[in-house]
């Protein structure tokens, strides 16, 4: 891909995300609340999650599809649950998750955790890995923020560690475009289940 190309790209990922966020604000907050519920029942079924004993995952703000329900279900379910801390060079460290009480505010609206830090390289040891983004592709393409923070995390992932971003269904299977860097995932996890991508293997339900 040229230097144009590139442009492009990064042209038409804008004006998707322009679309997503727009679509996500007009969502009724109880339409969110249902979701929510969903998303932690779906995943608490899913094979991955079920035999995990380290769960990477992340604190929703926003218009994100909620993850607090489903953070503090790992947690009773006796996972170990790591969620990540934004580094000043926008990659990612890591710390435990230990319910709403462990989080603290940070910069860009987020919430982290406020325990010790774990090292960028922790997300090494989790069995199953749960990312925000704003649409996915049938190959797995993955539409974040455009910060790169998650592409330079996943790339750390050993192969084979099952990896879902969590989307609306209206955000599944949408043509995104891409840059050399970006790092596709394998599933995609919405309110109504578990869907396998082309650059993942079959999902249990």
């Amino acid at each position: 891909m040229d230097r144009h190309d590139w442009g492009d790209a990064t042209i038409a990922k804008g004006a998707l995300r322009d679309q997503v966020l727009a679509a996500r604000r007009r969502r009724p907050l109880d339409a969110g609340a249902e979701h929510a519920a969903a998303l932690a029942q779906v995943a608490l079924g899913w094979d991955a999650v079920r035999s995990a004993a380290t769960v990477a995952a992340y604190v929703s703000v926003g218009s994100e599809p909620g993850t607090g329900l489903l953070l503090d279900a790992l947690v009773a379910a006796g996972k170990r649950v790591i969620v990540p801390v934004l580094l000043s060079d926008h990659d990612l460290d890591w710390a435990a998750y230990a319910g709403p009480g462990s989080l603290g505010a940070a910069t860009r609206g987020l919430l982290e955790p406020t325990g010790p830090r774990l090292g960028v390289d922790a997300v090494r040891t989790a069995d199953v890995v749960l990312v925000p983004g704003l649409a996915v592709s049938p190959d797995g393409d993955r539409l974040g923020r455009g910060g790169g923070s998650y592409d330079r995390a996943l790339a750390r992932v050993p192969a084979g560690t099952p990896v879902a971003v969590v989307l609306h269904d209206d955000e599944v299977g949408l043509a995104v475009p891409t840059d050399p860097h970006d790092v596709a995932v394998g599933f995609a996890l919405t309110g109504a289940g578990v869907v396998a991508l082309s650059s993942g293997s079959p999902a249990t339900r």
